[in-house]
């Protein structure tokens, strides 16, 4: 009887232990992967975008500041994405088509950003830009030429990027939100349009960016 009651109190404590250590491992049960770690820490932590120099596909150079008191709605791809870009644009175009006309350009601005500079020039992101109806304008595509300023940006906002040998790269995909000051404000998931919209549409409502 009292080895029954031993055993039963030693698993007793090894199940409890590993709860605590998955709920610390997990960030509390919220995250069940690095990614869903990696979204949850941004969006508490809210970082402040960094001094990047954007060149657009109008050749226009301008900092994060050309935004301000807007909320830019933020995706990271390169042209030469055959996979997940794709989908991330087209989702991004759902975004953009459901924000009334009224707010476009005026509180919130829509930002393709390339982490592939070198071959993602203006004249490229022109054409790109084409293939999802951006209009260059509400709807901007740029790259950060200066290499140092763009792994900044991409370290800060937890954009993991991972060339191969190929010239491809392996990448996560998110929706990022910037408030007018240059917050980090949000983080949403690029596949869930009509939630990113309503969720866009309610904080404009709300107020501008500031």
């Amino acid at each position: 009887m009292k080895n029954n009651q031993k055993t039963f109190i030693a698993s007793l404590a090894v199940l409890i232990f590993g709860i605590i250590l998955f709920y610390v491992g997990t960030d509390g049960f919220t995250a069940y992967t690095a990614e869903t770690a990696r979204v949850t820490k941004l969006v508490e932590t809210k970082p402040e975008f960094p001094h990047v120099t954007f060149e657009d596909s109008e050749g226009r150079e301008y900092s994060i500041s050309e935004f301000k008191d807007k909320y830019v709605f933020i995706t990271f791809i390169y042209t030469g994405c055959t996979t997940v870009c794709i989908q991330l644009e087209q989702n991004m175009k759902q975004v953009y088509d459901l924000i009334p006309q009224e707010y476009l350009g005026k509180d919130i601005v829509f930002l393709s950003i390339s982490f592939d500079p070198t071959r993602d020039d203006p004249a490229t992101l022109d054409k790109y830009k084409n293939l999802y109806n951006s209009d260059g304008e509400t709807w901007r595509m740029a790259r950060i030429p200066n290499q140092s300023e763009l792994d900044e940006l991409l370290e800060k906002f937890g954009v993991i990027v991972i060339p191969d040998e190929n010239g491809n790269f392996a990448h996560n995909a998110a929706f990022y939100l910037v408030d007018g000051k240059g917050t980090l404000v949000d983080v949403m998931d690029y596949r869930e349009t009509k939630e990113a919209g309503n969720k866009l549409i309610q904080i404009l409502e709300a107020g501008k960016g500031a």
